[in-house]
């Protein structure tokens, strides 16, 4: 689909990308629907918790180098999102050796007088003051439920205040009710920074790769060292200048297609700037593949194939050894929709077993229209069964953790961890989503998981001095973990 930057945001994920939040089947199965987009983004029966769009469109625009954010909200939106990052910031920067960082996010917050008067003019004034406190070179205003609906011109306020501030102001539109599906959030600051930010290239820089990702270790910049190419890493901590200048870049990767297909396509749609169309680097043949892909757009077949088989050397024989470790294992994954898909792929080369997964949310097509992540996993890891979709509903994955009995479990989001630790499975929290990318990644993710095995009487105790508040009936009595998905009916 092409991106219209004429509009004040994007089309959301659920008509743009047929995106679903609900499933239960296999990686075939669910490959072969999503091709006719034959399922559907229903609301659920029954929700114990979620997260909202607001959120992951604040944690973008917040690490912006340099930047500040005004969440024209309610306070308890603004507490319950993902704005405030700034010790984040601060660690990543430290990492990554990028000096200091400082971030500013201010609240607006909207209250019941609002809804009937507007909030305009407290919009006004917080910007004002987010330019005064930071001085910012950007400042980025995310929306609401509360300002959607009671109509704020946000877009009209932008105008007017970056003629007063004199820098330039970014609006993002990230109502949570209009998308059931969070990662839209992602899209919305991506709008805006494509209309407002990125500017006609100057020029192209032949040896330069943009990299979307979260906050992370650099483990990019080395694995592209070796084609003599350049990283330039966005949205975390790029400064306003990095960003308008992503039309300068060779192509454009990212660590998975939930993050920034959007961007990406929207680069090469409106700039010329070519999206590296292979899956992201996770596993050995993904990493092969996606280095092939990069080393055609930049000119570099010339030295890749000697790159790949120094790597494949360099690794074999620790890789043979953890192989050895896992004989007869069993993993189960949760996490994000593409990324639950790469670590999948990766855990293949260290002999594991998939059990299952669980995506928290599945697009049944990508934005560029040209790669099926989920069709390469089948054709590269095989079929797949026990495999769901459920946007972090903890009461389902215990449910499918108790059927399925993996001996591993890891997961991208924190709060999940628990679930394994009080079920007696060794987890692993996969929260840096660079750390197993490349040929390394596959090592460091196997010690890690042997590391995880080593402690499993330490798992053990907690299950057996733990409980979950669920009923006996649910616990017990339902075998289905979707039995509400299903309208309350047995399998």
């Amino acid at each position: 689909m092409a991106i219209n930057l004429s509009t004040g945001a994007p089309v959301i994920r659920e008509r743009r990308l047929n995106a679903i939040l609900s499933y239960n089947g296999t990686a075939s199965d669910l490959n072969e629907k999503s091709k006719n987009a034959e399922l559907k983004c229903s609301g659920r029966r029954y929700g114990q918790c979620s997260d909202c769009q607001e959120g992951c469109a604040q944690s973008m625009a917040s690490f912006v180098k340099g930047g500040a954010v005004v969440a024209h909200a309610p306070i308890g939106c603004f507490a319950a999102g993902d704005s405030v990052r700034d010790n984040a910031g601060r660690a990543v920067t430290a990492a990554r050796k990028r000096g200091e960082f400082s971030n500013t996010a201010i609240c607006t917050n909207i209250q019941e007088k609002d809804t009937v008067y507007g909030g305009m003019e407290k919009l006004r004034k917080a910007l004002r003051e987010a330019y005064k406190r930071q001085n910012p070179s950007v400042i980025f205003i995310t929306t609401s439920c509360a300002s959607g609906i009671i109509g704020d011109d946000v877009e009209s306020v932008a105008e007017e205040m970056e003629d007063e501030l004199g820098v330039p102001i970014v609006p993002i539109a990230c109502e949570g009710f209009k998308s059931k599906v969070w990662s839209t959030g992602f899209d919305a600051t991506f709008h805006g920074i494509l209309k407002k930010i990125v500017r006609e290239p100057k020029e192209r820089k032949k040896d330069v790769v943009n990299i979307f990702n979260f906050e992370g270790t650099d483990t990019f910049t080395p694995l592209l060292a070796k084609l003599g190419l350049k990283t330039n890493y966005v949205v975390p901590l790029a400064t306003y200048e990095e960003l308008a200048s992503l039309s300068e870049a060779t192509c454009s990767a990212q660590i998975c297609e939930t993050l920034a297909t959007y961007i990406s396509h929207g680069l090469e749609e409106k700039f010329g700037v070519p999206e590296v169309k292979a899956p992201a680097p996770y596993g050995i043949n993904w990493t092969d593949g996606w280095l092939h892909e990069i080393a055609r757009l930049t000119d570099k077949t010339d030295v890749v194939e000697d790159v790949i088989a120094t790597e494949h050397a360099r690794i074999a024989e620790e890789l043979e050894e953890l192989k050895k470790k896992f004989e007869g294992k069993t993993v189960y994954i949760l996490a994000g929709d593409a990324y639950t898909y790469n670590l999948s792929n990766l855990v293949k080369d260290l002999g594991l077993k998939i059990a299952g997964v669980t995506a928290l949310h599945h697009d049944q097509k990508a934005d560029s229209g040209e790669i099926n992540i989920l069709e390469k996993l089948v054709e590269s890891a095989g079929d797949i069964h026990n495999f769901n979709v459920c946007n972090k509903q903890p009461y389902e994955v215990v449910k499918i953790l108790k059927k399925v009995k993996p001996d591993y479990l890891i997961v991208r989001h924190q709060g999940l961890t628990v679930l394994g630790y009080k079920l007696g499975i060794p987890t692993i929290f996969e929260g840096d989503a660079n750390y197993s990318i490349g040929y390394d990644g596959v090592i460091r993710l196997g010690n890690r998981l042997w590391e995880a095995y080593l402690t499993r009487k330490f798992n053990e105790n907690v299950a057996a001095h733990s409980e979950f508040p669920y009923t006996d009936w649910w616990m017990n009595e339902v075998d289905d973990p979707f039995y509400f998905e299903k309208g309350g009916k047995k399998s």
